[in-house]
């Protein structure tokens, strides 16, 4: 097998994979991107209805879930959403803010990937793809190098970089090679599972919500110290949208700090005081469902009314009864019987434990020379733009430091 030589190696042409590969190849290292896939950065390409959502005006450390919850802080201080968005601008790509500080492309998606394969080109990086990683070693030598074989051959680095994403959608090839090479070297890895997806909700939970199907509500949602304000839509296998993928990451982080499972809890009217609201028309003769239907969808109102058994008039309800009203409408307690699972999850939580990690390098503590970056690690960040930058981040702080 021929045997070929760089100071780089990055496993994973992806968001953060390409650009550790263009720092480090515009600092002079000889860089070489090995990916087992046809296409180039498909996630990106696919991401945001296809003018991916690449980053987030409002970026802090309180947007990313982790073990290490300051693990993040350093990477997003260096190289914020400031940097990306001046980087966009100097390609010439043209975007919008859509709500809650998004931003995306004017046009496609395809813009950020060739944006990215160019900054790589400016810096000398060499594609290898699609080749598929058969084994990763440490030779034990002088130069205490890193060996990749692969069906063309041996590669061997100074610097490996794991840039290989998590398991979210593996048809476009997700795999978890990332956290087995991690295991290779002892470094932990926390479980993994579907973040930013879809819940299920148990059968009987399910027939009751049937006549629900297709309502879609702006409310507010909380799980395991999560909350988030956007919109609900209620499906035929559960609960989706946008606050609930929100919430689904705390539901599953959940079951880390607690080891248990806990219902998520829906505030229907947010912003208002529910009890108040109902004790000022608990004279009225009309019906509770004609009442709500002011704030929510007339479908869902009398749909939830009915799932309640209050299809009476206001003014036939006791002032104890109304107090479980407002209760209800305020914290409405739903426990999901899963997820929809990394087919349409959009990230990954869980991953290469941080804790092992250095948070200014992405190096691994117990391994010199082998750096995690990405979706890959136990960063997670919120719906809106805010896993993109992580890759920003992460993928600059490993290019600037291999």
């Amino acid at each position: 097998m021929a045997e070929l030589n760089f100071d780089v190696i990055v496993i994973g042409a992806g968001a953060a994979g390409m650009m550790c590969a263009a720092q480090a190849g515009r600092r002079g290292r000889k860089v070489l991107i090995i990916d087992h896939a046809e296409k180039l950065a498909e996630k990106i390409r696919i991401s945001g209805g296809g003018r991916c959502n690449f980053t987030n005006r409002r970026v802090g450390p309180e947007n990313f879930l982790s073990r290490n919850p300051h693990f993040a802080r350093s990477a997003l201080a260096r190289y914020g959403s400031a940097q990306f968005i001046e980087l966009v601008e100097r390609h010439g790509i043209r975007y919008h803010e859509r709500n809650l500080g998004q931003l995306f492309c004017d046009e496609s998606a395809q813009q950020i990937i060739d944006m990215l394969r160019a900054e790589c080109e400016d810096g000398g990086v060499r594609f290898a793809m699609p080749l598929r990683v058969e084994a990763v070693a440490r030779q034990e030598d002088a130069l205490a190098r890193f060996a990749v074989d692969t069906a063309r051959g041996r590669y061997t680095c100074t610097n490996l970089v794991i840039a290989c994403g998590g398991l979210s959608i593996p048809k476009i090839g997700a795999t978890p090679f990332g956290y087995r090479i991690a295991e290779q070297f002892g470094i932990p890895v926390v479980p993994p599972r579907p973040a930013l997806v879809p819940l299920t909700l148990p059968p009987e939970t399910l027939q009751r919500f049937a006549s629900l199907a297709g309502s879609s509500l702006d409310i507010e949602a909380q799980c395991n110290g999560g909350r988030f304000r956007e919109a609900a839509l209620i499906t035929h296998r559960g609960l989706s949208g946008p606050v609930v993928l929100q919430v689904s990451s705390y539901w599953q982080a959940q079951a880390y700090d607690a080891g248990d499972w806990a219902p998520v809890c829906f505030n229907l009217l947010p912003g208002i005081d529910a009890q108040a609201w109902l004790e000022q028309h608990a004279g009225d003769r009309g019906l509770l469902a004609n009442l709500l239907a002011e704030r929510l969808p007339r479908r869902f109102a009398h749909a939830w009314c009915a799932l309640h058994g209050w299809e009476r008039p206001l003014n036939r309800f006791r002032a104890a009864e109304l107090k479980i009203v407002a209760t209800a409408l305020s914290a409405w307690e739903i426990m999901p019987s899963g997820t929809q699972g990394y087919a349409k999850a959009e990230v990954t939580l869980g991953g290469v434990d941080t804790r092992a990690l250095s948070s200014k390098t992405m190096e691994a503590s117990a391994c010199k020379g082998l750096h995690f970056v990405g979706e890959v690690m136990d960063i997670t960040g919120h719906l809106g733009g805010f896993n993109f930058q992580w890759a920003w981040s992460s993928g600059h702080a490993a290019g600037q430091s291999v």
